[in-house]
């Protein structure tokens, strides 16, 4: 039994299709399959149900994927405690980011992080919150920017940051010269949204229910276009399509090139916000390095956000979905 083969079959497990999680391994199909059935025989159990376009997980296969995944964790750990033998900050720190964090965070953050902790370079991934909690896992991942709720249990947290929600509309928009607006008022609007999997999509959608159940026949919104990414949206919103809402992280730095094309307009109490934390596995030991990135994101300048540096970490458990 190799960690490799562990590897392996949490890929398997992930992907549910053995030609994506070769892929996800970079190694050809027949190489997988053949150390996956060869651990198969070693522990004298059948991991995972062949046949159909889907691979299932046996009962038995739930518990090893499960066992396989606290080993990696473990093993991960072992260089860690060596490192820390040396300097707890020295080498780099494998960082997720969620898409709706990551253009307007990192290029604020790297500079500050590069000035204060040099010796400790970013491996950073930008993916989806449910793809980010899986690497975290896995251990393929140190840690994690995102936004609450998480539907994850096990991991520690500390809060970095909160932010309102903004109204974007087109400048010819009769609501252009507006002060503020409620969210009742955008129940009759065009609304752009991001497409399925991002958590900023399913934070709108709290805020204008009425989205996520409109029918020909509702009094409601009227219709809903969906967009790649918040930038997409943002140039949806400038050719008049329709409005949306944006984080204020991703408006403070738009507003001077945007002016003629998008205005941005507050909403009345209580505003919706979202919760930005740094997101990593309890039995992470490089807490450090934890503190470190934390702290280059404190120093960081990102007008209209309320900065959290005085809150404690706390057990993430109870978020859901």
């Amino acid at each position: 039994m190799t960690l490799t083969e562990l590897k392996y079959i949490i890929a398997v497990a992930r992907e549910r299709h053995f030609g994506r999680a070769a892929e996800a391994c970079f190694v050809s199909q027949p190489t997988l399959s053949v150390a996956i059935k060869k651990l198969e025989e070693e522990l004298g159990v059948t991991i995972f149900e062949r046949g159909g376009s889907e691979v299932g997980v046996t009962p038995i296969g739930m518990r090893i994927i499960s066992q396989a995944q606290k080993v990696l964790e473990e093993s991960a750990n072992l260089k860690e405690i060596a490192r820390q033998g040396h300097d707890p900050l020295a080498g780099p720190l494998k960082v997720g980011i969620i898409h709706t964090i990551g253009p307007y965070l990192l290029p604020k953050l790297i500079p500050v992080q590069i000035q204060q902790t040099p010796q400790m370079p970013l491996i950073l991934q930008e993916n989806f919150t449910v793809r980010l909690l899986e690497l975290l896992r896995q251990g393929e991942l140190d840690c994690a920017i995102m936004a609450l709720p998480l539907p994850d249990a096990g991991l520690e947290m500390k809060p970095l940051y909160d932010e309102d929600f903004v109204v974007a509309v087109p400048a010819n928009h009769r609501w252009a010269h507006e002060k503020l607006l409620s969210t009742d008022e955008l129940k009759q609007e065009t609304m752009l949204l991001l497409g399925s999997g991002h958590c900023f999509r399913d934070q709108v959608l709290e805020v204008c229910p009425e989205m996520s159940r409109f029918s020909a026949a509702d009094d409601g919104i009227q219709r809903s276009f969906e967009g790649s990414s918040l930038e997409t949206i943002r140039h949806m919103v400038a050719a008049g399509l329709g409005i949306t809402l944006l984080p204020i992280s991703a408006v403070m730095d738009q507003r001077a090139q945007q002016t003629d094309l998008v205005k941005y307009i507050p909403i009345k109490k209580p505003v919706p916000n979202r919760r930005i934390v740094l997101a990593w596995r309890r039995s992470f030991t490089r807490t450090a390095a934890i503190d470190a990135l934390a702290q280059a994101v404190f120093s960081c300048d990102l007008p209209g956000v309320t900065m959290l540096p005085d809150e404690k970490h706390q057990m993430l458990s109870a978020f859901s979905a």
